[in-house]
């Protein structure tokens, strides 16, 4: 948690040493023009855009900087002969006698450089390297996102339905539902009554608990139907629940239990406004079907998953 700023202090005590360095060889240039000048210094005209790609900086932080060294005379800009519509920079007469004139700071600095490196036993810039590699591939911030992700999930239990459920199941059901569309009949048939609608027709519910608050929930519905055994239905996660995998877990443990009980193909409905939902029951293994009748006004998606 301290690292941004143990990098900090380095950087601004190596930045403090940078600005005195340069006075020591009486160069009057910033240490943060630096990448641009080097970059320059090999003699060729460049967009702002090429130099900002070939240093790793932003497009505006390399404007900012070119503006400043041209008001110190580094640096010229220009129309680009080729291309009328975008400038090219490269140093002025001044920029490339600073180029000879910094030859010795650059073999005195790299000797020092090296006594420090022959001091230590880890090397800094094989260090940051790795350190630029991996976060290019995943930044810090989506790693500790799946960190909390991985240990919140952790701490989520899936059980059966129990009565004292009820509310939960109804509630968290009834919250999406009007969020987006309208209650219709079957979802009072379904969320009043889940024993004589649901259970006692030979489904199931289940209730995920994080923390022992009830906040997913998720069903199968027996179908009479010659091409499915059960249907998902009413799965429902509390807002404040979401990020911590509770649908995944969810749809993982409805669909085991769909294989305990036998079950070879499952159905569902949905709608395409419903994104999220949408995109887990794809990474559950569904797949989009038409043709059904279905009693929701709400429905226009139809989807499967074959249980192997």
């Amino acid at each position: 948690m301290a690292l941004g700023s143990r990098l900090r202090m380095l950087t601004e005590k190596i930045t403090e040493d940078a600005a005195q360095i340069y006075k020591l060889y009486d160069i009057d240039m910033q240490p943060k023009w630096f990448p641009v000048f080097y970059v320059l210094s090999k003699g060729e005209e460049k967009t702002i855009t090429a130099i900002a790609r070939e240093i790793g900086h932003s497009h505006p932080s390399v404007s900012k900087i070119i503006s400043e060294m041209s008001k110190k005379g580094f640096v010229t800009e220009k129309k680009d002969e080729t291309d009328g519509r975008r400038n090219v920079v490269c140093l002025s007469e001044i920029g490339m006698q600073v180029t000879h004139q910094i030859e010795d700071q650059y073999v005195d600095v790299a000797s020092a450089i090296d006594e420090i490196a022959a001091q230590t036993r880890n090397d800094l810039w094989k260090a940051i390297e790795e350190w630029e590699f991996v976060l290019e591939q995943k930044t810090l911030l989506r790693r500790v996102q799946e960190q909390k992700k991985l240990r919140e999930s952790s701490q989520v239990r899936i059980v059966d339905y129990r009565r004292e459920y009820q509310l939960a199941f109804r509630n968290l059901n009834q919250e999406w539902i009007s969020a987006y569309f309208k209650m219709e009949e079957s979802d009072f048939k379904a969320l009043d009554d889940p024993e004589g609608y649901i259970l006692n027709k030979g489904g199931k519910i289940l209730v995920a608990l994080y923390k022992e608050e009830p906040l997913g929930v998720c069903a199968l519905i027996k179908m009479d139907d010659p091409d499915y055994d059960f249907e998902l239905a009413k799965m429902a996660v509390s807002p404040k629940a979401q990020g911590k995998s509770i649908g995944w877990l969810l749809g993982q443990a409805i669909i085991s239990k769909a294989k305990e009980l036998g079950a070879s193909k499952i159905y569902l409905e949905s709608n395409t406004i419903l994104k999220p939902a949408i995109n887990l029951y794809h990474k559950l293994g569904f797949q989009k079907v038409a043709g059904r009748i279905t009693p929701y006004e709400r429905c226009n998606i139809q989807m499967e998953l074959i249980i192997k």
